[in-house]
């Protein structure tokens, strides 16, 4: 994931919003869904509708202060509420016309800059990394996980090649003296073995260790699951993405529901269920060039949708098993 801002701090650029808006078609009408809400860019944008309604969630509740000042002025049309986009099923949505779902998976540039998060390469004191809602920090992480397990999620979350020799060299730190933010670093540039000067040497550790203490595989995964049981006729599910494995996760699932499985030639004709899903194009959206001129962080981001054809909550798809071997991973945080 990478921030969807501008290099002002005191203005949030939501990725791709002109884009969105075209797909999710508010100016329709309907109850929208901001899975994360963020500084408010999406939600904005829509209620600019007047037959629109927004139902806006994130897991970070230091958001809520932003989403009280749109409150104010949409109070019959604007909805906030404090948790993760996996729970959308908890959500009491049976009279809702539910006609968008959206999901920018980036994260702000305020959140960034937060020290109490420990996002930034640049922070100091110990390591944090929580979006909200959290079970462990990243402090936990690096300071408690076996060598092995630091290795998995570095490799599988971050892609990060240098994964063994970095964990090795965690462990080793660690038996001197608790590692905090900018130990991590300094571990990470004295264990790489190619440097990168265009990427910051912590870019991928920092990545999968977010990723690891959020949980955003899951996240993703039910997020995903439940938006789709929960969109009615015509709808529409659309995904922002900001890295490889987000993008393979989102293209694996809107693929399952909207393409036939394909059937061996020697194998008994089986007749398959109609599909209840659309994906009106295969490639992704990405940003214009000048959008990449004005944010150049949203250069990875990439747009993808799905649209509903029928009215129906019983979904068919094998996206948990997929993507187990990552659920895995994930579950070494029970340890913690």
């Amino acid at each position: 994931m990478e921030a969807t801002i501008v290099s002002d701090d005191l203005k949030h650029y939501p990725v791709l919003l002109k884009e969105i808006i075209s797909v999710i078609t508010p100016q329709h009408g309907g109850t929208f869904i901001d899975c994360t809400f963020g500084q408010g860019g999406y939600t904005k944008e829509i209620l600019k509708y007047k037959n629109t309604k927004v139902i806006s969630l994130d897991r970070d509740i230091e958001n809520k202060n932003k989403a009280n000042q749109i409150k104010e002025k949409f109070s019959e049309r604007f909805y906030f509420k404090n948790s993760k986009f996996s729970e959308l099923n908890n959500l009491k949505l049976k009279n809702e016309n539910i006609k968008g779902i959206v999901f920018d998976l980036g994260f702000s540039f305020v959140q960034i800059k937060d020290p109490n998060k420990g996002l930034s390469f640049d922070s100091i004191g110990e390591l944090n990394m929580r979006m909200g809602l959290n079970k462990f920090s990243a402090d936990e992480v690096v300071n408690k996980l076996e060598n092995k397990e630091i290795e998995r999620i570095l490799k599988y979350f971050g892609d990060e090649t240098d994964a063994k020799l970095i964990a090795r060299n965690i462990i080793k730190f660690r038996e001197l003296k608790k590692i905090k933010t900018q130990d991590l670093v300094k571990i990470i540039e004295k264990s790489k073995r190619k440097k990168n000067f265009k990427v910051h040497s912590a870019t991928k550790t920092f990545q999968a260790l977010r990723i690891f203490v959020n949980k955003e595989i899951s996240e993703l995964i039910y997020g995903l699951i439940n938006s789709a049981k929960i969109l009615k006729k015509d709808g529409v599910l659309a995904v922002v993405t900001f890295n490889s494995l987000e993008d393979r996760i989102v293209k694996y699932f809107f693929k399952n529901l909207s393409e036939k499985k394909s059937v061996s030639r020697y194998e008994p004709e089986i007749k398959q269920k109609e599909l209840s899903f659309l994906m009106p194009q295969k490639k992704p959206i990405i940003p214009s060039t000048k959008e990449l001129k004005e944010n150049q962080p949203s250069r990875s981001a990439k747009l993808r949708y799905l649209i509903k054809k029928e009215d129906t909550y019983e979904i068919e798809t094998d996206i948990v098993e997929k993507f187990s071997d990552l659920l895995e991973i994930e579950d070494l945080g029970y340890k913690l």
